[in-house]
């Protein structure tokens, strides 16, 4: 039973890792840029969720809705402000201003609810599962944390290959000047892949939060690396691999500090990625694009 607990766990912590990597690897897919200040949306959408339960007195599901909100016209803001007259830049240029954003962000979380870590409360109510007459108990975040990984993999599944949007997401990601001269609006369909990106920012926020009740501006920082690690382990760019990735990311980092080494899972993790890179430099599930120069 040990061990399911511990594959439970893994599964938990690789949900959430999954969903982070999506908005990375949605927005690298699409925009051909890394968002470093991703982390940093996690963390506001805690805090929005935390403010609106602790402060507001909202239901839970309200103050998730409140986060995804705020967290998408946040992205929505950044892509705009920051990102976007950056398009034609080189790739350095586009690399620092996120880490400026992502300083920004924490800085004004420091300014406004301090540096003290808060105690988040639980935005899931339900009770929790006990199996094999009671030697098994998953807690109902877990449980939640993984469905919602599920459902949120379908639905992008979906948008991307079945709805209008998501055809001019795919046109952008190949080809942005062929996609402009066919009439696609390449601005508005970045835009909407940063507010797709940042939604999920602030569901992973709340579910991390839920998970791990301690709430501070660097909240974000270490999981926003381990998701983005997940995205290239998995093929940035690819929504399969940033999820299977994350999966595979999470049941590495619970496994390490179970059967090995508490202080030496993150080396494990990212010995792991490194591993994987020199073998299969473009991830698990990426693949290679040949350009002609």
């Amino acid at each position: 039973m040990t061990f399911l607990s511990y594959l439970v766990s893994g599964l938990s912590l690789g949900s959430i890792y999954a969903i982070i990597a999506l908005g990375y690897t949605m927005v690298y897919g699409i925009a051909k840029m890394l968002n470093f200040a991703h982390g940093d949306v996690i963390m506001i959408g805690g805090y929005m969720s935390f403010v609106a339960t602790a402060h507001m007195g909202w239901p839970p599901l309200a103050s998730v809705l409140l986060a995804m909100l705020v967290c998408t016209v946040l992205g929505v803001l950044i892509e705009q402000l920051a990102y976007k007259p950056l398009r034609t830049a080189p790739s350095l240029a586009v690399l620092i201003t996120a880490i400026g954003v992502s300083y920004f962000l924490q800085n004004a979380a420091l300014l406004i609810w301090s540096s003290n870590p808060k105690s988040f409360t639980s935005v899931v109510l339900l009770p929790s599962l006990k199996l094999f007459d009671g030697q098994l108990t998953i807690s109902s975040v877990a449980l939640v944390t993984i469905l919602a990984c599920v459902a949120i993999i379908i639905g992008l599944t979906f948008i991307i290959s079945k709805t209008k949007i998501g055809k001019a997401m795919r046109a952008v990601s190949e080809d942005k000047e062929a996609a402009q001269l066919m009439g696609i609006n390449v601005n508005q369909t970045i835009s909407v892949t940063f507010a797709i990106g940042s939604a999920l920012a602030a569901i992973a926020g709340v579910l991390l939060c839920s998970a791990y009740p301690i709430l501070s501006p660097t909240t974000g920082a270490m999981p926003g690396i381990k998701a983005f690690t997940a995205a290239v382990f998995g093929g940035i760019g690819s929504i399969p691999g940033a999820f299977w990735g994350g999966l595979l990311l999470g049941l590495i980092e619970i496994f390490g500090k179970a059967y090995i080494s508490t202080q030496l899972s993150d080396a494990i993790v990212f010995s792991i990625l490194i591993l994987v890179l020199l073998v299969r430099p473009t991830g698990l599930m990426g693949r290679k694009i040949s350009e002609k120069v």
